[in-house]
Formats: structure tokens, C-alpha cells, sequence
């Protein structure tokens, strides 16, 4: 019984194999960007540092409003370093921050 079962194992795991060799890449084409960043001090900074990760369509879509001021934009320029590894080098927060927060607090 124990043979039989090994056999059986031996039997899926090389079929598993077999499937994972034969698999052809799949390949497909992104939607071309529509948003574009606001143009304003330290936006090279954020395309940078931000559009590594972010499309500007996807930052477009963030909150707006005074309630989402400096504050709110440094947490999130922090979590994305602190929680998401995000590589951002300490000296170009500021410009992060200053940058989010003129672009979205309106």
C-alpha cells in the first residue's frame, strides 16, 4: 500500500513539473497613463521617489481637503517607508510632504 501510494506522489509531482516547464509567458499591454502629476515645487522628487510604485492616475485618486494636510502627508510618506519598505531617502521627505500637501489639500 505504501508503495502504491509513493508511486501515486511520484506520479502527480512529475506531472506537476511537466506543467510548469510547458507553461508559456503571458504577456499583455498596460492602458496608456492619463493623469498627470500637478506641476509644482518638488515634483521631480515625487515622480522619483512616489512613481516607482504609484501611477500618477493612482495618486490622483487620494484624498483632498484642509483635513489632509502636512500631518496626514507625513504619516503616509512615513508608512510607506516604515511598512512598505518604500526607498525613499530621508533628505527628500520634506519635498514629499510639501509637495503632497499643496497638491491635495484643495
Amino acid at each position: 500500500m505504501k508503495r502504491m501510494t509513493l508511486l501515486a506522489a511520484a506520479a502527480v509531482c512529475s506531472l506537476a513539473i511537466v506543467t510548469v516547464v510547458n507553461a508559456k509567458p503571458f504577456t499583455y499591454e498596460l492602458p496608456p497613463e492619463t493623469a498627470t502629476f500637478k506641476p509644482g515645487p518638488g515634483l521631480d522628487v515625487v515622480q522619483g521617489n512616489c512613481g516607482a510604485c504609484h501611477s500618477s492616475d493612482y495618486i490622483q485618486t487620494q484624498p483632498r481637503g484642509p483635513k489632509f494636510g502636512k500631518d496626514f502627508w507625513q504619516a503616509e510618506v512615513t508608512k510607506m517607508i516604515t511598512v512598505f519598505g518604500a526607498p525613499i531617502d530621508p533628505k527628500d521627505v520634506p519635498a514629499i510632504v510639501d509637495y503632497l500637501t499643496a497638491a491635495y489639500a484643495n
